[in-house]
């Protein structure tokens, strides 16, 4: 194999390596929500601090940034405060741009974090995000999307939560120019008593608009998952197409979800739909495999990877996807369970 070609920021642990990282990708630490290193690339993309914490990252009018940016932020024992912060994506006409959003705990410290990532997609721009969720059983962190999409803008964000005591992801999304498109995409894995909630508003404000939302999870143990979604359609925003979809797959007796799709419609030429399901493993598709000669517990993962796989798969970047796919049949493997005690859960 050849040396890999991307660089990390000088005086981070040793012992942290993030293994999301992929060929050609650039990248920045977030140390407890101040940016460490600046970046720029010459398609026209910057990232620079924002007041004393968070970023503010732009991408330039007609930029055409092949190169994915990963922002890596992680808690460390160097500041176990409280801490709130809000960072800053402005992505301007015309651009085209892919970002990934890891965020990490070092030590097992209780962290608390809350955060607001504004993002405006201007007129026509393209860009696909990818956020990893991965911290340790004391760690509580908040995230609050607000985002505005403009005319023919195009996002996507997808949040692959590997692992965390209580994670809360919020989504305030206003569609406010004609063809703008946003999908919304996650999965989450719990267990033991950790806690995800989802929240999600979707605001369709104008028309011919399209926004899509699929989130699954995987519960074992005592976990639960929440799910809040509400899809709000303004009267003047007519053939507005809006989906949404929450899934859950209950491995245990003590794993509970609870879900809540709203549709809220004042238009009347739009197409809308939301559903919501929990449930168990198949024991007929069970029954199958293992008459074939496959194992009770290689079974099970089959299953589950299969769950999950159709959101996994709208990870366009394809070296990202199959990274990602790997974490989670590892995580669905058991394979950080024996780190209960470990503050980076082998990511």
């Amino acid at each position: 194999m050849g040396e890999a070609k991307y660089t990390y920021t000088p005086e981070i642990p040793e012992v942290f390596r993030c293994r999301v990282p992929m060929e050609g990708t650039g990248q920045s630490y977030v140390t407890n929500g101040v940016l460490r290193e600046e970046f720029y690339s010459p398609e026209g993309l910057s990232l620079k601090p924002s007041d004393i914490r968070g970023f503010s990252l732009e991408v330039k009018s007609g930029s055409k940034c092949e190169q994915t940016l990963q922002i890596i932020s992680f808690r460390d024992s160097t500041d176990t405060n409280e801490l709130r912060f809000e960072n800053r994506v402005l992505l301007e006409e015309n651009s085209s741009s892919s970002i990934l959003l890891c965020t990490h705990t070092l030590t097992l410290d209780h962290f608390s974090t809350e955060e607001v990532i504004k993002i405006e997609a201007k007129k026509g721009s393209n860009t696909n995000i990818v956020v990893m969720q991965n911290e340790h059983n004391h760690s509580t962190h908040k995230v609050k999307f607000v985002i505005e999409s403009h005319q023919s803008s195009y996002l996507k964000i997808n949040v692959i939560t590997l692992h965390g005591a209580l994670l809360e992801n919020d989504f305030d999304v206003k569609l406010i120019g004609e063809g703008a498109v946003c999908e919304l995409n996650g999965v989450y894995l719990v267990d033991g008593e950790q806690v995800i909630k989802t929240n999600v508003v979707m605001n369709h404000m104008v028309r011919e608009c399209l926004s899509s939302q699929l989130f699954k999870g995987i519960l074992d143990d005592t976990a639960k998952a929440y799910f809040t979604g509400r899809i709000v359609v303004a009267q003047d925003a007519q053939k507005t197409q809006a989906y949404q979809a929450n899934h859950n797959l209950l491995i245990s007796q003590g794993a509970k979800a609870y879900a809540q799709p709203q549709l809220e419609i004042y238009a009347d030429d739009v197409k809308c739909s939301h559903g919501a399901t929990s449930g168990r493993l198949d024991d007929n598709a069970l029954f199958y495999m293992r008459s074939r000669g496959i194992g009770k517990a290689e079974a099970k993962l089959l299953q589950q990877l299969a769950f999950v796989y159709d959101v996994l798969e709208k990870i366009d970047n394809v070296q990202l996807r199959e990274r990602l796919n790997d974490l989670v049949e590892s995580r669905l493997r058991g394979e950080f369970g024996h780190c209960t005690n470990c503050s980076m859960n082998c990511c």
